[in-house]
């Protein structure tokens, strides 16, 4: 049985809505940011990237990055620009990016169903990345970005869904990126509730960190005497219905060859199908892959995997027991240093780019893994490799946030933890 729960947003007036949402932290860089919050001062990546308001050469893990993230998360709570709900709400999502629609409920999940598994994960957590989000969550006492999950379909939520956008909206607004962002509040808060005790299971679609570090969060704050009910027992996310969900390709790049471009294109050559100097970049299906170098793409035919499991078919896994691991001793893409990962929504321009200006040997374009392929390896309790998916378009930050700092108790102090 999966909760849903109504929270008190803080939210941007109407008229500042625009200025205010930002993409989330996770894909802008730190000078992305300076250059957007000087144009718009309003920016929320004042709390997603606190750091821009610090010298330029800051630790991001530095203390005062922290300090100063909860500083700006309550000078957005008590901002003229900005109000906080008088009651608990659930409200739906509407984004629309290139004429695609995509339409979820946002509200909060709970914290117990991620540590007991109805809340199901299809990634490992990277441990800086996960103290990180921990001690951003815990400075601000809020979550400030909610995280993308998603559910089989339900017929009772996706009728409370239509009749929610026949009414007038919170939120109307266009991003500088084109995509379209409208949020409604539901009129019966109640009836959602009650349609989603009919899952008996969430999944992570975009957020692992952030859902890792909202566990983290309550039991540093949790005691004997905790409120099962208290705010930071749930953390905020939008979730949006399989049909509606769209996964684009998570490409990687190679900075070293073990060889020169011919002679390793020779050894590829040997243990895979390669095709020459091929036209598109795209792979066309499942089991292929692109790969850009020396100037040229080729296709490759990615053997079926020794593994049983879903996890092993997968074209990520299938590429790191085939090439990465026996031809370029990539064996932990997580934390290895010679590969890095670029999201699909760059294109296959980006690849070409990186290998022609001289960073990086070899580019590899993937075919995207499927929602139906998450959900398969969260069922089965496997793990996808790292950077196995790349969702679009992304939630906007600042829009609906979750502040939790009533409940913290009185003797949790406001200094980062770690």
């Amino acid at each position: 049985m999966a909760t849903l729960r109504p929270f008190r947003a803080v939210r941007p007036r109407p008229g500042h809505v625009q200025e205010i949402a930002s993409l989330p932290y996770d894909v802008v860089s730190t000078e992305e940011a300076r250059a957007q919050v000087e144009r718009n001062p309003r920016s929320f990546l004042h709390v997603a990237r606190p750091e821009v308001d610090l010298a330029p050469g800051t630790d991001l893990y530095d203390d005062s990055v922290y300090e100063q993230g909860a500083i700006n998360l309550r000078r957005f709570v008590e901002a003229d620009d900005t109000e906080q709900e008088d009651e608990a709400a659930l409200y739906v999502y509407r984004l629309v990016m290139d004429g695609r629609e995509q339409t979820g409920i946002f509200g909060c999940v709970s914290v117990r169903e991620y540590d007991e598994g109805t809340i199901v994960k299809h990634e490992e957590t990277r441990p800086a990345k996960e103290r990180d989000r921990t001690r951003h969550i815990r400075a601000q006492q809020a979550h400030a970005e909610p995280v993308m999950l998603t559910y089989r379909d339900l017929d009772a939520a996706q009728d409370i869904l239509e009749e929610t956008q026949s009414q007038a909206p919170l939120y109307d607004f266009e991003g500088e990126d084109g995509v379209r962002h409208t949020i409604w509040k539901v009129r019966d808060p109640d009836a959602l509730v009650e349609a989603f005790r009919a899952l008996d299971r969430l999944y992570i679609a975009d957020g692992h960190h952030r859902c890792k570090a909202a566990s983290r969060v309550a039991a540093q704050l949790r005691s004997d005497e905790t409120d099962p009910e208290a705010a930071f027992e749930f953390f905020p996310a939008v979730l949006f219905p399989m049909s509606n969900m769209h996964i684009m390709a998570y490409n990687r790049v190679v900075f070293d060859l073990p060889a020169p471009p011919e002679a390793f294109r020779n050894t590829l050559a040997e243990h895979v199908q390669l095709e020459r100097n091929v036209s598109d970049p795209v792979p066309a299906s499942k089991g292929t892959v692109c790969l850009y170098l020396d100037g040229e793409w080729h296709r490759l035919v990615l053997p079926p995997s020794k593994g049983v499991r879903v996890a092993d078919q997968l074209d990520v896994a299938r590429l790191g027991e085939y090439v990465l691991e026996p031809l370029l001793d990539i064996r932990d893409p997580r934390r290895d240093d010679n590969i890095d990962f670029v999201g699909g929504i760059r294109g296959t321009e980006a690849l070409e780019q990186r290998v022609d200006g001289g960073e990086a040997d070899l580019a590899i374009s993937m075919y995207p893994t499927s929602v139906e392929e998450l959900v398969a390896v969260a069922d089965e309790g496997s793990l996808m490799p790292p950077k196995s998916t790349w969702f679009e378009p992304k939630l906007r930050s600042g829009l609906l946030v979750h502040d939790f700092s009533e409940d913290v108790p009185a003797e949790a102090t406001r200094k980062p933890s770690a």
